[in-house]
Formats: C-alpha cells, structure tokens, sequence
C-alpha cells in the first residue's frame, strides 16, 4: 500500500479548480511561500507553515491544494514534503501561476502572505 497521497495528472488539472483554490488567502499564502522557497529549495514540509493556521486546518488547505494540482506532496518517513508543480501549470496555464504571484507580491503586506513562516534559508 503506497502512502503517496493521490495526484491529478497534467492532463486533469483544471482551471476553475486552480482558480477556487487560490481565492482562499491561506492558500495563496502557502503557494506564494513555496514559490519563494523554489530559488532556495524545491520542497517544504508541513511545520514551516505552522504560522499561517493550526495543523487540522493547514492539513486541509494541504489537501485541497494537491487535489487542484497546484502542488504536489512526498511522503518520507513521518514527513511530508510539498512543492509546487510549476511545470506541469506552467504547461497547461502559461504564466497564470507568475501573473498571480506577482499580483500577490504586491500586496504580500497587506494581505500577510509572509506572516510569522518566513522562507526557510537553506544550510
């Protein structure tokens, strides 16, 4: 039995759910900061974003953004890693995913995207 929680592929990633998906400001939140983490690393796991909302409700959030294919999650151990899926919107969107992290860099202030789970500086 695999404990890699299920993934859309390329192909089912759908528009209107990438779009739902990201007019909740949680998870705009969670997906502007691992856009972030990209330049440092790829992933980031579950308690670097233990500021943005309690873990039952990040678990959530977790899941609704891997079922919309907006990011994609790795089991190691008793970790899970998440990054973003940037190639595979990028392929089925062209520049959705810049034009909205850049409208959402803009107001990160305002709309406390960077809170208390600042990007994690790699060592």
């Amino acid at each position: 039995m695999s404990r890699t929680p299920p993934h859309p592929t390329r192909e089912q990633i759908e528009l209107p759910l990438v779009l739902d998906c990201l007019s909740d400001p949680i998870r705009l939140a969670i997906v502007y900061q691992l856009a972030q983490q990209e330049r440092v690393s790829s992933e980031l796991c579950c308690g670097d974003f233990s500021g943005l909302a309690g873990k039952s409700n990040l678990t959530y959030h977790f899941a609704k953004l891997r079922d919309c294919g907006l990011m994609q999650t790795r089991v190691a151990g008793t970790n899970r890693f998440m990054r973003l899926r940037r190639e595979d919107l990028d392929v089925r969107f062209p520049g959705l995913l810049d034009a909205v992290l850049g409208s959402a860099a803009k107001d990160a202030e305002r709309l406390k995207l960077i809170a208390e789970c600042d990007v994690v500086e790699a060592e």
